[in-house]
């Protein structure tokens, strides 16, 4: 073994964030959280770094943990393509699918006590039981819990005085967000929503419009009520003047009664919340924006009570108490520990910092609900998981943590799209979306600084992200490369992929296997309906190579309003030159050409946006062990961090590991690059 060059390293990933946008918002002088961690460190001057496509999640941080590319650790996609089902991919984010080692399996055999926090690439479960590895969670992504723990979706009640009755709709689909008052409770949409989906599901997914797929996660569904507003009766203890309403809960088998209260000067300005109309005390109060964090409240999920936490605000109250909108955030069991290994630390962080709190999914289309919901849901969030690390750093003393957070990428999904003026759109929006862009960023800064302390303490820390996320030139997407299911519509239009009619003669979301002679599916995969292969196969495999030329000449003469959509297209063995391709991907794979992307995925990592955000991601290194406002000009890439963090700790590489020493930044490298 070598020299040592750090005893401790911090690792702080934050999913979407991008370079470009984080140096437009240091010369503007507003991040100067980061700009400590950039004065004292060695990088980049643009910050990038550069990574393999496809640009989306699960591949990218896997990259990140073992050093290895796609093409060897086998993660390729958020989905992974089903073996016999051709129109079916199955979730992606299982350790046991990833075929590299990790580097926190390293360290911990090497007796370093080693934290993996949220880690949304390979991480859960854990592939080592070696007692100095403790892993929090890593399957879905938006947040710790986000989906296993939720228990209830979130919710808006609208009450009024003029309602006759209460009624509710669970999962209805509102494109506001909610930002509006009910009238009457539409109908719920089939929306596909990604909170849903956990590890070991499979998902079938025909596109035939851009919401079908990821644009469809802006359309969140979510939980809408109406109840009537009537003067308070048959309460235990309810003030003079009081009103009523209900909030129903539950998925619609409890109604928890509330009261509208006046203040001393007789206006209605706060809604209690109670248990039962039986209870002298509330379960909360709250005031007009007054935001309340955890609100612990029983609940009747699958036949059981449980108790449940979740946030709440009243966003408006008339003054004479006829009206009131009443937002609540997805609601999370309260014991759920069954992310958390080992378990113990799921009531230790309980008990010293507090509950894991809900992320907020829905809200991207109302920048009401972004500014006054979205945001503050998330500046929470950041807050909890900042104080709960920083605990966990000094009671445990952890030697080396692997840790992420979301709020970039789980934000800018509502969002960074409507950051340029849209059709839809007037000057006033856009503006105001580029100022939350501005704010998600001012909040990563707050969050990142949480953790400035640990430079003067000797610890080596690295900030960095799998992506960035950009705001997409043009207006029209063409309906391919969506990652979020099996993308028919340009294939049908080039005559590969046939879908079955109704007798209208309008696509059925159903694909005519006995036609079809290829499928693009998952994020820019396309896979031959080969005989012998799929129980569907109709193409005999002589015919392959010259089908697969075929493919590519009409996805490169494809157009979509004049112009050429596809950047690249290849072969499977030809795309080993970029790191991907194998096993675990299409025949045929093919990314987008910039402008046409969506904000990420799709496309190759280097392509750029509206407002100097682009796809490429992000790293700072700095602490001990690192230059210190050194400037590299090597090109640094994902592989490059497993091979660099080994070194610099003096313990072996994971044993596919095929990056390489990032030796420029080292304190000790006597020269220049």
């Amino acid at each position: 073994m070598g020299k040592k060059y750090t005893d401790k390293v911090l690792l702080l990933g934050v999913d979407g964030l991008d370079p470009r946008l984080t140096s437009k918002f240091l010369k503007e002088g507003k991040l100067p959280n980061i700009k400590k961690f950039v004065d004292a460190g060695a990088q980049r001057e643009s910050l990038q770094l550069v990574c393999t496509p496809p640009t989306i999640t699960p591949p990218l941080w896997t990259t990140l943990s073992t050093g290895a590319l796609p093409v060897t650790h086998g993660i390729t996609c958020f989905w992974r393509q089903d073996p016999v089902k051709l129109d079916t991919a199955g979730y992606n984010l299982d350790s046991r699918l990833c075929t590299a080692e990790a580097l926190w399996n390293v360290t911990a055999e090497a007796g370093m006590k080693t934290l993996v926090w949220h880690w949304p690439g390979s991480s859960w479960p854990p592939t080592s039981d070696n007692p100095n590895l403790h892993v929090v969670d890593g399957t879905q992504p938006a947040g710790v819990n986000a989906g296993v723990a939720k228990v209830e979706g979130e919710k808006i009640t609208v009450a009024k005085d003029t309602f006759k009755e209460v009624q509710f709709k669970p999962a209805a689909t509102t494109n506001t967000g909610a930002g509006c008052v009910i009238e009457d409770i539409p109908e719920s949409d089939d929306t596909f929503d990604t909170n849903s989906i956990l590890g070991g599901m499979s998902m079938t997914n025909i596109i035939l419009k851009q919401s079908d797929g990821e644009d469809g996660i802006e359309d969140v569904a979510v939980d809408l009520c109406n109840s009537p507003i009537k003067d308070a009766t048959g309460w235990a203890d309810a003030p003079e003047g009081a009103k009523e309403f209900y909030v129903v809960t539950s998925s619609g088998l409890v109604r928890r009664p509330c009261l509208i209260l006046k203040n001393e000067d007789g206006v209605y300005d706060r809604v209690a919340y109670y248990h039962s109309k039986k209870d002298a005390e509330p379960i909360v109060v709250l005031k007009k924006d007054e935001y309340k964090m955890t609100v612990v409240d029983e609940m009747i999920y699958k036949e059981e009570k449980i108790m449940a936490t979740r946030n709440m605000m009243v966003m408006d109250i008339a003054e004479d108490g006829n009206f009131v909108r009443f937002w609540m955030s997805k609601a999370f069991d309260a014991a759920h520990d069954t992310m958390f290994h080992p378990k113990s630390l799921y009531k230790q962080i309980v008990d010293n910092v507090g509950y894991v709190p809900p992320t907020p999914t829905f809200g991207g289309k109302n920048l009401e609900i972004v500014n006054r919901i979205m945001m503050p849901t998330w500046d929470h969030y950041c807050q909890w998981q900042a104080d709960t690390l920083n605990y966990l750093i000094d009671e445990n003393k952890y030697d080396v943590i692997f840790s992420h957070i979301h709020n970039v990428d789980a934000q800018g999904h509502m969002f960074w799209y409507y950051g340029k003026n849209r059709p839809v759109m007037d000057k006033m929006e856009e503006e105001g979306y580029q100022a939350a862009m501005e704010e998600v960023y001012l909040q990563t800064d707050r969050y990142l600084g949480r953790f400035t302390h640990y430079l003067d303490e000797g610890w080596t820390i690295m900030i960095f992200s799998d992506h960035g996320l950009l705001t997409p030139e043009e207006e029209e997407k063409p309906l391919i490369g969506d990652a979020f299911g099996c993308n028919v519509m340009v294939m049908q239009d080039l005559g590969f992929t046939i879908l079955k009619k109704d007798e209208n003669g309008n696509n059925l979301k159903e694909i005519d296997w006995e036609k079809t002679r290829a499928v693009a599916t998952r994020g820019g995969q396309i896979y031959i309906n080969l005989k012998g292969k799929y129980p569907t196969g109709i193409v005999d495999p002589e015919d392959k190579y010259e089908l697969e030329r075929e493919i590519i000449d009409g996805l490169y003469n494809y157009r979509l309003n004049g112009k050429r959509v596809i950047a690249v297209a290849m072969r499977n063995k030809d795309a080993m030159v970029l790191g991907t391709g194998g096993p675990e991907c299409g025949d045929v794979l093919y990314w987008l050409e910039e402008g046409v992307n969506r904000l990420h995925g799709d496309a190759l990592p280097m392509v750029e946006g509206y407002k100097d955000t682009s796809v490429s991601p992000i790293f700072i290194a700095a602490g001990k062990g690192l230059k210190k406002g050194y400037n590299s000009q090597r090109i640094i890439r994902q592989a490059d961090m497993t091979p660099t963090l080994a070194h610099m700790l003096d313990v072996r590489m994971p044993k596919q590991c095929e990056g390489a020493v990032i030796y420029q930044i080292l304190e000790d490298a006597d020269y220049v690059d």
